[in-house]
């Protein structure tokens, strides 16, 4: 069986494909700026606010604890709500220019 050819500057230029790709660019520019500043507070704080990450929280739990933890459940929650996003948005875009092109 042939394959399917297909006009991908045509694709390109297509408008659904066109706001797929500006809404994904513009949701993925935005959060990877905030999640490369919240990386980088990490080092940064702990190189010019010492003293904030020395502070206790709980126990011997400081503050620098506490922020280091807390990169992780941010990243998490950041995949959780690109995975929403995408089954909500970018799906159905897709799914739009797919059956467009058929």
């Amino acid at each position: 069986m042939a394959e399917r050819q297909y006009d991908w500057a045509a694709i390109a230029k297509n408008p659904k494909f066109v706001e797929l790709h500006h809404k994904k660019a513009a949701f993925l520019f935005g959060w990877w700026i905030f999640s490369t500043v919240y990386y980088f507070l990490l080092p940064i704080g702990a190189a010019y606010a010492p003293g904030l990450f020395k502070v206790k929280v709980i126990g011997v739990v400081n503050f620098g604890y506490v922020f280091a933890l807390s990169q992780f459940f941010v990243s998490w929650g950041l995949a959780h709500y690109y995975a929403h996003v995408a089954n909500k948005d970018f799906d159905r875009l897709t799914r739009e220019l797919v059956d467009e092109l058929k």
